[in-house]
């Protein structure tokens, strides 16, 4: 799997070469020439000008410092907000679960229907910091739970309206009952690896990315029962269930028990078998809220 992609220095950009940073081409300057050919006091009998009322306004010491004081404020304003919003919301760790492109994708989506397939499910880190999920198909993301999330619900509302039961506060009971068994998910695996003193890197972003992975099941399950009836669905359901269950086992044993290992705990000890019992619990619960929040949705 490919590494993170190496720095390359840009080299400095010399007197008339363009700037690699630069998105459009700069044509002030050219204007300007052009205008101040046009413009040359004298020449071809336009008549000498004197400075405009604008030229003069920038020329003035005292306009220089206030707008050289207005951005600083405005620079300082915008540092002030960033921070606030880091606080309440992890703007810079989001962007790491976002950090997906196509064919990470198309590979996490393979890993969650096949997860007997896979045989190394060490997260890669470098330097300490696990890497981008692009470059890692073990990395957690969000993507493709938001995406399958927003698709599970326009699903539900496709096979309300097929049966005739439709309805705006229908869907929308559908899409919040989703939420907050999400909601009381994460709460409870909180909780109860505090109860049994895990200590782990697994975070609050991380637990809901990987609970969120049950609706790309869901997703195929309740479309193989709007074309194929109930028969189609179970099937399908049946087999995702499989694999979700297979996922998460092999996923989170590595975060709960990395540190019985790394600590020397025999398998057989007390603290290491509530691990145990928590990782197969958060694994089981999976199938089980993939069928409750599908089965009335195919008829």
């Amino acid at each position: 799997m490919p590494g993170p992609a190496s720095k390359r220095r840009v080299p400095v950009s010399q007197p008339g070469m363009a700037d690699p940073h630069q998105l459009f081409d700069d044509t002030s300057s050219a204007q300007s020439r052009g205008y101040g050919a046009q413009r040359a006091p004298g020449g071809l009998g336009y008549p000498t000008a004197s400075a405009s009322p604008q030229s003069a306004f920038l020329g003035d010491p005292v306009s220089n410092m206030a707008m050289a004081y207005g951005s600083s404020l405005a620079a300082q304003g915008k540092e002030l907000v960033d921070k606030n919003i880091d606080r309440f919301i992890p703007v810079t760790k989001l962007k790491y679960y976002f950090a997906v492109d196509t064919m990470y994708v198309g590979k996490k989506l393979g890993l969650l229907f096949f997860p007997y397939l896979h045989q190394d499910w060490e997260v890669q880190y470098q330097q300490d910091t696990p890497v981008a999920p692009r470059f890692d198909v073990n990395a957690p993301d969000l993507y493709i739970p938001a995406m399958a999330f927003i698709t599970y619900v326009l699903v539900a509302g496709l096979a309300l309206g097929t049966q005739d039961r439709f309805s705006p506060d229908l869907l929308g009971l559908q899409a919040s009952s989703a939420l907050a068994w999400l909601t009381l998910e994460v709460l409870a695996i909180l909780l109860s690896l505090y109860l049994v003193t895990v200590n782990t890197d697994l975070t609050t972003i991380d637990l809901v990315a990987f609970l969120g992975y049950k609706y790309v099941g869901m997703i195929g399950g309740v479309l193989m029962g709007l074309l194929f009836g109930k028969i189609g669905y179970y099937l399908v359901l049946g087999w995702c269930c499989v694999s979700i269950f297979v996922f998460m086992i092999r996923t989170l044993r590595l975060k709960i028990l990395a540190e019985a290992a790394a600590e020397g705990i025999p398998v057989r000890g007390a603290r290491n078998q509530l691990r145990m019992y928590l990782t197969m619990a958060v694994a089981a619960a999976q199938p089980l809220l993939m069928y409750w929040l599908t089965f009335h949705l195919v008829r």
